[in-house]
């Protein structure tokens, strides 16, 4: 007897930043350093700035991810180039990212183009050009909603079989309960795969010290995370629990270039 099963292939999620990962990774309303890799509208109006940031799951061999990144505003834009990478010398996805945004009004827009390689071991190296866009309107000082899609293009690898790198569509709402409580949620639907339901937290704890939770449903995982800010210096930790895969820690860092006129 046989039994057969389909199986599709899947690129590797590229969201990084260890705030927006222990936040369940419900990242589409948040501005911050690491938007491009989430959603490219929160890159408006961020100041000049690097980060690295590096995420390792012991249980699952060859799965450890890296990025970093280089903003630079424009007049009223905000530009910035990422590198991305998952995987070991077997089997690899890596991804350069250039991304701009800006204000109008109540609403940020953004949009980035990406370049994705995948190698496997004794297959060869594939390629693909894919174009992501972003939106996030601040309807009043406490209400954000947001909107990204990933890979918008449609674009198949170079190899001519015309299998399509994942498209993604996501909608989030974000919530300034007060002045220290920041809460966020988000669904996800892949073309290919079923809806993704995740909701996170943030507390200010005391003077930039901040901590941070989350939630995500299909698949079912928790999140907790700690966060630091000191002058133009950010360290953030995230951990998740995911029921199948066990934990996977991330750790990024980000570094204002120029100090602010006002501290």
């Amino acid at each position: 007897m046989a039994i057969v099963a389909m199986a599709c292939g899947q690129s590797v999620n590229t969201q990084m930043g260890a705030r927006q990962m222990a936040m369940a990774g419900a990242s589409a309303t948040l501005s911050d350093e690491w938007a491009l890799f989430n959603n490219v509208a929160g890159l408006t109006q961020q100041k000049q700035s690097c980060g690295f940031a590096y995420e390792a799951s012991p249980l699952v061999k060859g799965a450890n991810r890296m990025a970093a990144h280089l903003q630079l505003p424009f007049r009223s834009f905000t530009t910035g180039i990422g590198f991305f990478r998952f995987g070991d010398a077997i089997y690899n996805e890596q991804f350069i990212s250039v991304g701009i945004a800006n204000r109008i009004g109540i609403t940020s827009l953004g949009a980035k183009v990406n370049f994705n390689q995948y190698r496997a071991d004794g297959f060869g190296v594939l390629s693909a050009v894919s174009i992501d866009i972003g939106g996030i309107t601040q309807f009043t000082p406490e209400l954000r909603v947001a909107a990204h899609i990933t890979n918008i293009t449609q674009s198949s690898l170079s190899n001519g079989s015309g299998e399509r790198i994942p498209t993604r569509m996501v909608l989030g709402v974000g919530f300034q309960f007060t002045k220290k409580i920041t809460a966020t949620t988000e669904v996800e639907k892949d073309l290919d795969y079923p809806l993704t339901w995740r909701t996170g937290f943030e507390y200010d704890v005391y003077k930039k010290l901040f901590f941070r939770t989350g939630y995500q449903l299909h698949p079912n995982s928790l999140y907790f995370g700690l966060g630091g800010k000191r002058k133009r210096l950010s360290i953030d930790y995230a951990l998740r629990h995911h029921f199948l895969l066990g934990i996977s820690h991330q750790a990024s860092a980000t570094f204002q270039l120029i100090r602010s006129a006002t501290p």
